[in-house]
């Protein structure tokens, strides 16, 4: 198994709760109020922090936009931004 990968059990409750090991919890960066999100692929469930998960989807997203638009570098965002600060 891989160094970054470890198991851990939790016990289902009546009411479908469970509580998310403190190791867990620390590898995600999740705290009391955080919010997870669960994503289900087939069998596997995996559960992530919420708002970091939101930002990695969002950053996937730009980086297609960016891909559109024909920006491929930073000195190509660069050229841009100059481009449009220049317009004004």
């Amino acid at each position: 198994m891989d160094a970054n990968v470890f198991v851990d059990n939790a016990k289902v409750m009546a009411k479908g709760q469970v509580t998310i090991p403190k190791d867990v919890r620390e590898v995600l960066g999740i705290t009391s109020g955080d919010r997870v999100s669960f994503i289900v692929e087939k069998n596997t469930v995996r559960i992530v922090n919420s708002a970091v998960y939101a930002m990695q989807v969002l950053q996937q997203e730009m980086e297609k936009d960016a891909e559109q638009a024909g920006l491929h570098s930073e000195d190509d965002v660069m050229a841009l931004v100059k481009e449009l600060r220049d317009e004004e």
